[in-house]
């Protein structure tokens, strides 16, 4: 920060924004004058309406001091429960599981890591993170910690009651726009941005998770909650609010993870909407799982388990909006790569430029 000659007042929150001085108001009443804003507040874990969540050694699971306060519960015959088997709740699962504490995973879907896989990659996932020792209980929430002031258990929608040492939320992720929408600007789940990340005020800004950003696949804006798009989205609104007007390209869901040793790669849509246009390929065998879905013949998703090698280049043909028409039966290849496209295609994805061909005399100009 020094280098770079930015002033970092950690440890302090923004309570209140004044968009007509253009002023930003800290919680001991400092006001700080800004000419651009850029709001990047993230997103805060999502709190369940379950009776008695507020008990101790009921912890969520999306920071660093997260991580510490869990490490500190962690003692010999510990146990836990899991709400949520979407990533973060997978992940943390596993953690624990290395660590030697049983987990159970309680989802209220009714197949786990629903936002990357389809039902039939999940059920292969679950039965290959059952065998590793995690026990999963979906489509069923959980209704009530138990335990008179911490934890001791949870009881779940049928009745059923597991006892367990403490609770990990990871029911998913909200934006954190409340700031935003006290001061008066566009929020939808999200805060409202255009294609240069600018808000409903001219000189405000946002990106990464509290934003919603323009989505290549579906053609509309929406909270994509990754990495990638969120360091796109910073920097794209870094630009612009330096007078550089520049456009984002587009986000869309893309994870690329290992569970229990299972490779794990998704892009895009991984089921059909309802509507025209779309079709579906599958492969799939005991040892791994590959879909593609296409839109108008344009590659929309894919889902891989096993054999994750070819993502990177099916996320570039769906990225730039290739058509596929001409080797979509390729697709699904586990040798997939540029000798399947076209030449006219894969000189393109090489970004070699067209030559005109020897004459018979001349050569090569």
């Amino acid at each position: 920060y020094q280098d770079l000659g930015i002033t970092a007042m950690l440890g302090k929150a923004v309570t209140s924004l004044d968009l007509d001085s253009h002023q930003a108001v800290l919680g001991d009443g400092e006001r700080l004058q800004w000419d651009k804003l850029l709001l990047a507040c993230g997103a805060a874990s999502l709190v369940p309406p379950i009776t008695g969540i507020r008990k101790r050694g009921v912890l969520p699971f999306l920071t660093l001091d997260h991580a510490r306060a869990l490490d500190d519960l962690i003692s010999k015959g510990a146990t836990a429960v899991v709400i949520g088997g979407g990533l973060i709740g997978i992940s943390v699962a596993e953690a624990l599981h290395k660590r030697g504490v049983p987990v159970c995973v309680v989802e209220m879907r009714d197949h786990i890591l629903g936002t990357i896989l389809d039902a039939g990659a999940s059920t292969m996932a679950e039965r290959h993170m059952t065998r590793a020792g995690i026990r999963f209980i979906t489509g069923t929430t959980v209704t009530r910690i138990l335990g008179k002031d911490r934890a001791s258990g949870v009881m779940l929608d049928g009745g059923e009651r597991i006892s367990c040492s403490f609770v990990v939320l990871a029911a998913g992720v909200t934006p954190r726009a409340d700031l935003a929408r006290q001061a008066g600007l566009q929020v939808h789940r999200g805060i409202v941005v255009d294609r240069c990340l600018c808000t409903s005020h001219s000189d405000v800004y946002a990106a990464g998770d509290v934003a919603e950003v323009y989505d290549f696949v579906e053609g509309k804006d929406r909270v994509i909650p990754i990495w990638p798009g969120a360091y796109l989205s910073g920097r794209t609104a870094g630009l612009n609010m330096a007078g550089r007007r520049t456009e984002f390209p587009g986000s869309t869901p893309m994870n690329s993870l290992n569970y229990f040793g299972l490779d794990i790669a998704s892009a895009g849509s991984v089921e059909v909407p309802d509507g025209k246009g779309w079709q579906t390929m599958l492969a799939h065998n005991g040892n791994g799982y590959r879909k593609v879905v296409l839109k108008d013949g344009r590659l929309a998703g894919f889902l891989l388990m096993g054999n994750v090698d070819t993502s990177g280049l099916l996320y570039g043909l769906i990225r730039d909006g290739v058509r596929v028409d001409d080797f979509k039966d390729t697709l699904l290849r586990e040798d997939f790569g540029l000798a399947c496209m076209p030449a006219s295609i894969r000189r393109e994805r090489l970004r070699i430029p067209d030559v005109p061909e020897a004459s018979a005399v001349g050569g090569v100009q």
